[in-house]
């Protein structure tokens, strides 16, 4: 049966454990992505799935969780994706009709860049799925979007690998009308909500917004 949303907890960084709290809704499916079930565990939160190669994981955590009827699934540490991958592959199972990453950023940059690659895959088209501490949100726009927020609040626009062309925005200081943003360019960076709601649409590319709270 499909759900609402799955919820995936990640090994990066929680720069404020309450802020992260707030975005939990009651009927989420909650999956620990290796030692991103940590962050649950403080949250105190229980995973409906706990997946990965356990690397970060203490053993007695997950017997613990196995004990309590969770459902686990160990994969070998010689394996070709990273626990996150292998998470958002579980999570599409589910068919749900989101997916929030919590705590992809931060940390190696390595793990945060292929992070956010994970995004960009074709599975995903389809899924309002984004990065989310709290703080800092973070997702792809291919069509159009929108960013729930307070004014003030910072909204940055980038390109992501190739122009993106009639962009449009509402609800931000500086407008922008059918216009072309280039990835060799700065232009999109740091603008500001004027209300609580902005919304997006492009016309081509792949559109990386950042949209950082107060």
């Amino acid at each position: 049966m499909p759900v609402n949303r799955v919820v995936i907890f990640v090994n990066g960084e929680l720069p404020e454990l309450g802020m992260a709290k707030s975005l939990l809704r009651s009927d989420d499916v909650l999956v620990g992505a290796n030692g991103g079930t940590y962050h649950l565990l403080n949250l105190e939160q229980q995973p409906d799935l706990v997946v990965g190669d356990f690397d970060s994981l203490e053993a007695g955590t997950v017997e613990a969780l196995e004990k309590a009827g969770k459902r686990v699934i160990r994969y070998s540490s010689d394996k070709d994706e990273t626990d996150l991958e292998l998470a958002i592959n579980h999570a599409l199972e589910l068919e749900p009709s989101a997916i929030l990453l919590v705590g992809a950023l931060g940390g190696r940059l390595d793990q945060t860049l292929a992070n956010l690659s994970l995004l960009t895959r074709e599975k995903v088209a389809d899924l309002d799925v984004r990065c989310d501490d709290g703080v800092e949100e973070v997702f792809f726009i291919r069509d159009r979007a929108w960013v729930q927020g307070s004014v003030g609040d910072i909204v940055s626009l980038l390109p992501w690998g190739n122009p993106v062309t009639g962009i449009h925005t509402h609800g931000l200081r500086w407008p922008l009308s059918g216009e072309t943003l280039y990835p060799y360019q700065s232009r999109g960076i740091s603008n500001r909500m004027t209300g609580n709601l902005a919304t997006i649409q492009i016309g081509s590319g792949l559109l990386f917004c950042i949209h950082t709270r107060k």
